[in-house]
């Protein structure tokens, strides 16, 4: 569970990040000011006594690795399979006469494989064509900074405009994705194999900049982990633009599918349809509206660009983290207004926590001496970084990610009793979210030595202040 946790390291959340998505990309750590430290690998590799560096693997290594490759479209899978207009596993007995009634024909079209293409097309020419300040991001190893262009706000509402009112002038319903969601997520899958080739292929061309974690040597783990840190074609900076473009605002578009499916069926869009795709579609915004605040994830300035990332946000984020809305098309639990609305509440309450956290910490991040955050405390480490202890910061050391977990337990919750399915999300986010705490215990740790320590004693708890 913890290897398929890992395969969308977002944001939320993203924005993801992960996210994660996890983003997946949406969480960030840790909670500091002073970003011009270059960019490094969250861990030296380990050394045989004979002095010959060894490589440090994560996801149990190449054997690892290829098994979540050949996983993680089957989860997929599974989920499509586990709940739908076919039925849904409501106890173990009744898994394997649901998966066997599941209707897993076509799983290829070449139709909805064309949407995919075009899709990831449009926002790689959004990305390069849209106006919007261009900022740099962190400074690499070799002393440069690139450049990223900030327009993703924008792309959101177009592509959301576009997907409402222009499909029906091309006769098709925005329901369609719905009768066609497995295609579309097998395209989907197939289109991120193909770009993690070809991202691969950019990572042997000169000069091109290498994530340290994806020069193991080993053909099988670098092609999953990431070879190349920043592939870029031209001004496509490939793996920021997929970060939060053709993947989480597809997670929006499919939402908004699937609430007109169920108002074509039932004739009206229930409550706790409003919730979910409400809720989520905040959440898209929400990442696309901070776009530059994925420019100091790990995503970014560690990780390079591989199966692991490519996978996570054009197949995962969509066709996972859209589970609950295809759920309610069929399966509505028809819940009480107060219920619902305690459910949104929940929603709200998450999204005040991880908004208000992120927040705080870039403002913190840009200028200390805002008037918004000079109040903070923090501590100063030896690598010249300031580390937060007071507000959301000093409660907790991934108050965020707490607040990003609240949002998706509410998520599922509007679909009442369903399925267990409908509860994947939150179980899966909790263990991504403790194993991608943990990787920055160790990249902090690794990072500022005995300060992180030192910091560690001054905010004890991880999540939840005074208990975890």
């Amino acid at each position: 569970v913890t290897l398929l946790a890992h395969s969308t390291m977002l944001r939320p959340t993203r924005a993801s990040p992960r996210l994660a998505g996890l983003k997946p990309a949406r969480s960030q750590s840790p909670s500091r000011a002073g970003g011009s430290t270059p960019a490094t690998s969250s861990a030296k590799p380990a050394r045989k006594a004979g002095g010959k560096p060894q490589p440090e693997y994560e996801f149990g290594g190449p054997a690892g690795a290829a098994g979540v490759m050949l996983l993680l479209p089957l989860v997929i899978c599974f989920l499509y399979a586990g709940c739908g207009k076919h039925g849904c596993i409501r106890l173990p007995e009744d898994a394997l006469d649901v998966l066997a009634a599941a209707p897993l024909a076509p799983l290829w079209d070449w139709t909805a494989a064309a949407v995919v293409a075009g899709w990831t097309a449009l926002h790689f020419l959004l990305y390069v064509a849209l106006p919007g300040p261009r900022v740099e991001g962190v400074v690499l190893a070799d002393g440069s900074r690139l450049k990223y262009p900030m327009n993703g706000h924008l792309a959101f509402w177009l592509s959301l405009a576009g997907f409402w009112h222009g499909l029906p002038l091309l006769g098709c319903k925005q329901s369609w994705v719905y009768d066609a969601y497995l295609p579309l997520a097998t395209a989907a899958c197939a289109l991120s194999v193909a770009l993690s080739v070809w991202s691969h292929a950019l990572s042997y061309l000169p000069n091109t900049p290498l994530a340290e974690g994806g020069q193991t040597g080993n053909p099988v783990y670098d092609f999953f982990i990431g070879r190349p840190l920043n592939p870029r074609i031209g001004s496509l900076d490939l793996k920021a633009c997929c970060e939060l473009r053709p993947g989480l605002v597809g997670w929006a578009v499919l939402n908004l599918g699937l609430a007109a499916k169920q108002h074509e069926q039932q004739g009206e869009v229930s409550w706790s349809m409003v919730a979910v795709v409400g809720g989520q579609l905040l959440y898209v915004w929400d990442a696309l509206y901070s776009e530059q605040a994925i420019l100091t994830t790990m995503d970014i300035t560690t990780d390079g660009f591989g199966f692991m990332l490519a996978f996570g946000d054009l197949a995962w984020v969509p066709f996972t983290y859209s589970l609950q809305a295809r759920i309610l098309v069929d399966h509505d639990p028809r819940l009480p207004a107060p219920a619902v609305a305690a459910i949104a509440a929940l929603g709200a309450l998450g999204y005040v926590v991880f908004r208000g956290a992120n927040s705080q910490k870039d403002a913190f991040r840009r200028d200390p001496s805002d008037p918004a955050v000079s109040h903070l405390q923090w501590m100063q480490t030896k690598r010249g970084t300031k580390l937060l202890v007071s507000g959301w910061w000093g409660a907790a050391r991934k108050i965020n990610y707490t607040g990003d977990w609240l949002m998706g337990l509410s998520w599922s919750l509007a679909c009442g009793a369903a399925s267990p399915v409908a509860y994947f999300y939150p179980v899966y986010f909790a263990v991504l979210l403790v194993h991608r705490a943990l990787r920055d215990d160790h990249f902090c740790a690794t990072k500022y030595g005995a300060d992180w320590e030192a910091y560690k004693r001054r905010v004890p708890f991880v999540f939840v202040p005074g208990i975890l």
